[in-house]
């Protein structure tokens, strides 16, 4: 595992935890849920730039790199639409969308790390 996955296992889980909490308590989605699932998307943006430079500096992925690439542009794009839902649907649940965010990069982060070696 490399220090990418490392990362996004960090700030996924604290992510949930965060998106969780606010939807056990009862809470709509509010800044600090959001700004939780922006860190996540963040760090996949970290991610794509490092996974773009290693490959440029001639470190080959070992499986395939269609599914790689493929694993990278749908975990990328998770963040903004679970975001996007929780702007149109104020209401607990969407908490419960952002929280299914930071677990779900942290599977498609440790299948992308296995692909990758």
């Amino acid at each position: 595992m490399d220090a990418y996955f490392w990362i996004i296992l960090v700030v996924g889980l604290a992510s949930t935890v965060v998106c969780l909490g606010a939807g056990i308590l009862k809470k709509a989605p509010n800044d600090v849920t959001i700004l939780s699932v922006v860190a996540v998307e963040v760090v996949l943006v970290v991610y794509l730039v490092g996974s773009i430079v290693r490959v440029v500096a001639g470190e080959p992925i070992a499986g395939e790199a269609w599914e790689f690439w493929g694993y990278m542009a749908t975990a990328m794009l998770l963040p903004p639409a679970a975001i996007y839902w929780s702007i149109l649907e104020r209401t607990r649940w969407s908490n419960f969308v952002l929280a299914a965010v930071g677990v779900t990069a942290l599977v498609m982060a440790a299948r992308m790390n296995q692909i990758w070696y």
